[in-house]
């Protein structure tokens, strides 16, 4: 199959609807991190997204007669499946779930596909899509798990072959169902079989990994809903057969955390003033932890940017969690004196190091956590520098830097203790799809007589949002809350013995 994917690979009629998109140089990153570092263009297409490339192809090799195509997406997919259709003049239908931000809807609409939202979930949508498939005879087109999708994406590794030296070393390839991967991974497998390919999920959605360790394609019990565009709960069937036998020397696979993709946002914005999507900044998170942990120098590396359909509301969450990213921010939890002058010893101990921010609320007459936020040069170093001067002075204290709940929450909530602590409370972190109604769902599925005794809510923009609530029972039994909070498709975790919780809350 692999010969017979490069010949179609070869004579794909993407052209008609995409762009030979360029790549880029970084000089600014390159300088930072002692290596020539590239970028694959993709946002430079019509809908921004490399989509339309195995959408197109698809279409274009379907049956004269077609009724017409269907798919069910929220994102690229609709897009690029609406331009194909549109282009070669079939009928397409689009299936996107209720909560699709406005502006993917409108987005897919200029091509004048018929539009129709229905389920909450994405798999409800794609169910009754493919129930329509059926019932009116239209193709399904997925998003990934079709060989002619595979081959029209293959197309983006026959530029990098066209457009790169032979010196290039390492492409970096963002996963979310595989498709991408697995056209680029064959195609350059066979022209370049020294060239190394690293695949590259969220941590949090790490479908492909999963199934590489154990051997066979597996389904997570939840994904992260950050870089949505690859949030794939299972390798697509098709790229995952052709992915598997070169895993190992020919390909590898690494994650990345939402955090390091804010930053890898924040580097693209550096070096051409494009702002990706996190799904599209996903390859360049990688191939930042490769340089990390492989030490390398003087290599060329390329990062393909897959996409550039961003919220403007999400900015200011990505902004947010850059310092996190970079390792340029500290979080501490600080025990000092509950007297004059110890917030003053507390800054003579930081320094002249810039303080991000700092929170406070009287405790007791002994002690007071303090909360602080502190900007850091030399990452690791320093920070061990500044937490052993610290405990040297006899401040406890505590680095919470990766202790989400902390970052997330905490820092916003500091004011106060239930003084005497609550009997039978326990505290979950909550993350749901950020959709008209979904505080109101999500408090239906708590058992009535239940007593809610802390409420913090945070929206990332249209994407997700996160709560943190503190939950007293009464008797009933927690695992059934969350149980059902799980089966809604929402992502739920007890924080009870979070320290942070412990400290502030």
């Amino acid at each position: 199959m692999p010969k017979d994917i490069i010949q179609k690979i070869e004579s794909a009629k993407v052209y008609d609807v995409a762009i030979r998109s360029s790549i880029d140089f970084m000089p600014s990153l390159s300088r930072q991190l002692n290596n020539q570092i590239f970028l694959k263009r993709e946002d430079e297409q019509e809908i921004f997204s490399f989509k339309l490339r195995g959408a197109y192809n698809k279409i274009s090799n379907l049956r004269q007669n077609a009724q017409g195509v269907i798919t069910a997406s929220a994102g690229n997919h609709a897009q690029g499946v609406a331009l194909a259709a549109k282009k070669l003049g079939i009928p397409a239908t689009i299936v996107m779930p209720r909560n699709t931000p406005s502006i993917k809807v409108h987005a897919v609409r200029r091509y004048r596909p018929k539009v129709i939202l229905h389920g909450e979930l994405y798999n409800q949508t794609a169910t009754y899509a493919k129930q329509l498939a059926i019932k009116n005879d239209l193709v399904y087109i997925s998003p990934y798990d079709d060989v002619d999708v595979i081959v029209g994406q293959g197309t983006v590794g026959k530029e990098i072959h066209q457009q790169c030296s032979t010196t290039l070393d390492t492409v970096f390839v963002p996963v979310g169902g595989g498709g991408l991967l697995a056209g680029i991974a064959v195609y350059l497998h066979r022209v370049r079989p020294h060239l190394k390919i690293i695949a590259v999920e969220p941590e949090n959605a790490a479908c492909l990994q999963a199934a590489m360790k154990q051997g066979r394609r597996v389904t997570l019990p939840k994904v992260g809903a950050f870089a949505d565009g690859t949030a794939i709960a299972q390798v697509g069937k098709a790229p995952y057969q052709l992915l598997k036998k070169m895993y190992g020397d020919h390909l590898q696979v690494i994650t990345v955390s939402d955090d390091q993709i804010c930053t890898a946002i924040k580097d693209i914005f550096a070096d051409t003033r494009s702002i990706a999507e996190p799904a599209g900044a996903l390859a360049l998170a990688g191939m930042k932890q490769y340089i990390e942990k492989t030490r390398c120098k003087n290599k060329e590396l390329l990062a393909i940017l897959s996409g550039a359909n961003i919220n403007f509301d999400r900015l200011g969450y990505i902004a947010e969690r850059v310092l996190a990213g970079e390792k340029r921010e500290v979080m501490l939890c600080v025990t000092i004196p509950e007297q004059p002058g110890s917030f003053k010893s507390l800054c003579k101990i930081i320094g002249n190091r810039n303080i991000t921010e700092f929170n406070y609320r009287y405790r007791d007459s002994q002690k007071a956590q303090v909360l602080v936020g502190i900007v850091i040069d030399h990452k690791e170093k320093e920070k061990m520098t500044l937490l052993q001067s610290l405990r040297k002075a006899r401040y406890p204290a505590h680095d919470w830097t990766d202790n989400s709940i902390a970052t997330v929450h905490i820092r916003h909530m500091i004011g106060g203790r239930v003084r005497p602590p609550l009997m039978d409370e326990k505290i979950y972190s909550v993350v749901f799809p950020e959709t008209p109604g979904a505080l109101l769902r999500f408090l239906k599925l708590l058992p009535q007589g239940m007593n809610i005794t802390m409420f913090h809510y945070r929206s990332h923009g249209s994407a997700f949002g996160e709560v943190l609530v503190g939950i007293q029972f009464n008797g009933t039994q927690p695992t059934t809350i969350i149980s059902n909070i799980d089966d809604a498709g929402f992502l739920c975790h007890e924080e009870t013995d979070n320290m942070a919780c412990h400290f502030f809350l």
